[in-house]
């Protein structure tokens, strides 16, 4: 019964796990110069922006789709945590401890994906499948 719990559960958790990432890539992309400023108010390069882009979209589709999950979640799970103790560190500000409150939850959700893989409708699984058959 958990087995199946764990598969029917698998496909929503990874959608909405990922989404965030994948909707923050093109927020950056469609608001570029004003993120690239945003980051440089904190120390980051404005450089970083692109590869940032790059491996929030590329990690957060892997994820949807359940390739390399456990590494893609690993990864997206650190750069959560980098993130919220980078851009949201000012705890007198509610909004900032609520949004470094919610990467350090979007972290262990994503170390729990990290943990379990892809068990339910995955490229994993459909690839883990056809070599069994095989």
């Amino acid at each position: 019964m958990l087995d199946k719990i764990t598969r029917l559960a698998d496909l929503p958790a990874r959608a909405a796990m990922s989404a965030i990432f994948i909707l923050s890539a093109l927020g950056k992309v469609s608001a570029f110069d004003m993120t690239q400023g945003y980051m440089e108010a904190f120390g980051v390069p404005g450089v970083l922006l692109v590869p940032t882009i790059a491996f929030e979209f590329g990690a957060g589709m892997a994820l949807l789709v359940g390739f390399r999950t456990r590494y893609c979640a690993l990864l997206l799970a650190g750069f959560s945590l980098l993130a919220a103790a980078v851009f949201h560190r000012d705890f007198s500000d509610q909004i900032q401890q609520i949004m470094f409150l919610k990467n350090v939850a979007m972290a262990g959700g994503l170390l729990l994906l990290a943990k379990t893989g892809a068990p339910g409708q995955s490229i994993e699984n459909l690839i883990s499948r056809r070599r069994r058959s095989a």
